[in-house]
C-alpha cells in the first residue's frame, strides 16, 4: 500500500522545511521536495498543507495491562484502551507493572504488548515491577531480556519510595550489571526504568551503583522526577550526566506539589540538562495516589492518558516558548535512542511509518501507525476489539 503524503512541513524532530511524504507498506520510502508517481499506481494522497508532519509518539512508560491497588481491591486500575492510544498520537507504547507485583503478571503485559501489535500499533515492555526480587516471565530477568523479543529492559523498580522493597546497594548493582549483559547479548537497551519516590536526596541508590561499579547513569531512566519541587532540584544535577523522564499525567491532578510538566522541561535545558537526555512519559492507567505525609493513609486517587502528553508539548511550544524541534525529542528521538528502538522516533527514509500530522495549534489532524491511517481529520478510524 502507497500514501503520499503532499506539501506538508517536516519535523524530523529537526526541521526540515516543506517536503512530500511517501510510504510504502510498513515504511518511509522517501522524503522529497516534490514527489510524483505515475498516475497507474493505486496510491491514496493525503494534502497536508498547512500541516506540520511529526513522527509518532513513544510512550515509554505505560501501564497497558492495568495497574493501582494501593487503595484496595476496587482501586485497580483498567488496562488502556487502543483508542486512548491513538487518539492521543501515540504510535509506540512500552508497558510496565508498577506497585503491584504481587497480584499481577508481567505474563499479562506481555500479552497485553502482543494485543497491541497485533491491532496495528507497537509496543515493548519492561519485565519485573517495584519489588525486588522481581518477579518475571522465565524466572531470570536477563534471560527475559535476551530471549523475549518484546522485552527491553527492567522496571518500573522502586526507590526512595514507602512501596519500595528498599533494595541494597548490592542487589541494585547486580540486577542493574545483568541487565546491561542481557541486553548487549540481544542488542537492546537492557536499561533499568526507576519509579523514583518521595524520599529525600532521592537519586542516592542510584549514584552509589555507580560508585560500587562500572557502570554508569545512563544505564538507568528515573521516572516521575517532577513529583515534587526537591527531587526537581536534585534531577537539574543528575540529568547533567543521566537520563531523567517527566510525568506528564499527574498534572494538574497535585498542582500544589508538582512541577507542571513543560515548565520542567524548561527549567533543566535553562539549568543546563542536554535536551536529549529528557523524555515525557504519560504513566497512563498507573494509579496516582496521594498519602498523608504524617499517617502515611491513601487520602486520594487519580489516573491518567496518554493525552497528557500532547498536552505538555502544546504547553512547552506555546506557553514556555520551547522551539517546536527541540520539544518533541522527548517524545520521539530521545525515547527511541535510549531505548534502542532504532526504526521508531525520527522522519526518515527507512524508518517505520509511524507519523503524526498536527495543525497550527498542535492538535492532532491525523495518525499514521505502521503505515495504516487510524485517525483522519480529527476522526478515530479504529478502535480496539472490544471497544464500543
Amino acid at each position: 500500500m502507497l500514501t503520499l503524503i503532499k506539501n506538508a512541513e517536516i519535523y524530523a524532530p529537526e526541521k526540515l522545511g516543506r517536503m512530500d511524504v511517501l510510504l510504502a507498506g510498513t515504511r518511509i520510502e522517501a522524503i522529497e521536495p516534490e514527489i510524483n508517481l505515475p498516475p497507474s499506481l493505486n496510491v491514496s494522497i493525503i494534502d497536508a498543507s498547512g500541516l506540520c508532519l511529526v513522527p509518532g509518539f513513544i510512550d515509554a512508560h505505560v501501564h497497558i495491562a492495568g495497574a493501582g491497588g494501593e487503595g484496595g481491591p476496587a482501586s485497580r486500575t483498567p488496562e488502556m484502551q487502543l483508542s486512548d492510544m491513538i487518539s492521543a498520537g501515540v504510535t509506540t507504547v512500552v508497558g510496565c507493572l508498577g506497585t503491584d507485583g504481587i497480584t499481577r503478571s508481567v505474563d499479562s503485559v506481555l500479552m497485553k504488548v502482543k494485543s497491541l501489535r497485533a491491532e496495528g500499533v507497537s509496543a515493548w515492555m519492561y519485565t519485573g515491577a517495584y519489588q525486588v526480587p522481581t518477579p518475571t516471565v522465565t524466572g531470570d530477568y536477563a534471560r527475559d531480556i535476551a530471549l523475549i523479543e518484546e522485552i527491553i529492559g527492567v522496571g518500573e523498580v522502586a526507590v526512595s519510595d514507602h512501596r519500595s522493597s528498599n533494595p541494597t546497594n548490592e542487589e541494585l548493582t547486580r540486577i542493574t550489571g545483568h541487565a546491561r549483559v542481557a541486553g548487549m547479548l540481544s542488542g537492546k537497551a537492557g536499561i533499568i526504568n526507576i519509579h523514583m519516590g518521595d524520599a529525600r536526596d532521592p537519586f542516592r541508590p542510584l549514584y552509589k551503583v555507580v560508585e560500587a561499579s562500572e557502570l554508569t547513569l545512563r544505564q538507568f531512566l528515573p521516572t516521575h522526577i517532577n513529583r515534587n519541587d526537591y527531587i526537581f532540584e536534585d534531577a537539574k544535577t543528575y540529568g547533567l550526566q543521566g537520563y531523567v523522564d517527566i510525568t506528564t499525567s499527574s498534572y494538574p491532578y497535585y498542582p500544589d506539589e508538582e512541577i507542571k510538566p513543560a515548565t520542567a522541561l524548561r527549567l533543566l535545558i535553562e539549568a543546563g540538562v542536554p535536551a536529549e537526555h529528557i523524555t515525557f512519559t504519560s504513566d497512563a492507567c498507573g494509579s496516582l495516589p496521594g498519602f498523608d505525609p504524617v499517617t502515611g493513609e491513601l487520602v486520594k486517587m487519580e489516573t491518567g492518558k496518554p493525552s497528557s502528553n500532547l498536552r505538555e508539548l502544546r504547553d512547552a511550544v506555546q506557553e514556555e516558548k520551547i522551539p517546536l524541534e527541540i520539544a518533541l525529542k522527548v517524545l520521539t528521538s530521545n525515547p527511541a535512542r535510549i531505548l534502542k528502538l532504532k526504526q521508531k522516533g525520527n522522519v526518515a527514509k527507512g524508518m517505520d511509518a509511524d507519523v503524526l500530522l498536527l495543525d497550527s495549534d498542535l492538535k492532532i489532524h491525523s495518525v499514521i501507525a505502521m503505515g495504516i491511517r487510524v485517525l483522519a481529520d480529527g476522526i478515530l478510524l479504529k478502535k480496539g476489539t472490544y471497544e464500543q
